[in-house]
This record gives structure tokens, sequence and C-alpha cells, in this order.
């Protein structure tokens, strides 16, 4: 079953991807990875877990967070066929201090890519607390992809080919 399928098969439609709100774009792809910048829950969820929003809840948070994620993905590749794996997930959590429930938070966003990629979507992951983020989210996460070197990018920022002149000069040295 493809990851469009499984996504079908949930029940799920990925939102429209979300602009960056600062100077950077979404993803970046250099050789057969795919970086994929922070991204926060959709909806414009905001406040700390452990004070304004329980386990449970940031957990969902996580997952609408892995949603956007996807989302990217597809975007950037066209299709989610080209994921080969997900390879690192870095979840960062807008907690109280002494929050000590960030893995189970950041379940949210693992055990969606699980669901959707398989085998594909198990990864490295490092699941950290925050004093803050950006607008208050409760979860950022960003992630690393590899991909199959047939994927085509569609945007981002593509690694520049050296001139002829700068091959020379590299040459020389």
């Amino acid at each position: 079953m493809t990851p469009e399928q499984k996504l079908r098969q949930l029940g799920i439609t990925l939102l429209p991807v979300t602009p960056p709100i600062a100077n950077y774009v979404n993803a970046v792809r250099t050789g057969s990875l795919l970086f994929l910048a922070g991204k926060g829950p959709a909806g414009g969820a905001s406040g700390i877990v452990g004070k304004d929003i329980t386990i449970e809840q940031a957990y969902q948070h996580a997952r609408s967070t892995g949603l956007a994620l996807i989302a990217v993905m597809k975007d950037e590749l066209g299709s989610l066929e080209r994921v080969k794996r997900i390879v690192k997930v870095l979840g960062m959590v807008n907690a109280v201090p002494g929050f000590g429930d960030q893995p189970k938070v950041i379940n949210g966003c693992s055990d969606l890519f699980v669901e959707v990629f398989g085998e594909r979507g198990k990864h490295a992951r490092s699941a950290v607390g925050m004093g803050s983020l950006p607008n208050n989210i409760p979860v950022e996460i960003e992630c690393i992809v590899e991909i199959d070197a047939r994927a085509q990018r569609s945007g981002g920022v593509a690694p520049k080919k050296p001139t002829a002149k700068k091959a020379a000069k590299k040459k020389r040295l």
C-alpha cells in the first residue's frame, strides 16, 4: 500500500503547506536527503505542556505537526512513494520546567510516520524540552528524509553546481 493510499485509508486529507514565517524555506534537498524545517501544529494551537495542555493533547498536536511535515514531503517530492526512509526526527516540546514526558508527546509524530510509511517510517529521534517556542506553540518538529534518487524537487533551494571557472580553479589547487 502506498503512503497516499494509507492516508486515504486513515481518512486523512493533507492540508496545504504553510509558507515559512521568516527568511527560510520549508525544505532543502542535498543529494538523497531532504531536510525539513521545523513545523508546528495546525490551527494555531498554543500553550505550555504540563500547564495549559495535557500530554494527550500534546500527542495530538505532535501528530498534527507530523501531518504538516508529510504535506511538505509531498509538496517537495510530488509523491510520497519517493520517501525511502524517515531518517531523523527532532521533536521540541514547549513544557513546564521539570517536565520529563517529551518522548510521550513526540510519539504522536513518530506513530503517524510508522502508520503512513510502515518500516520506512521508523527513525532515529530526539525529543527535548524547551523553555518556549515561537508563537507559544506546544510542539515544533523537524525531520530528515532519505529520498529516491529519481525524486525531483518542486521548491526549496537546490545545491548549486560549480561553474566551469570554479571547477578549473579547484582543479589547479
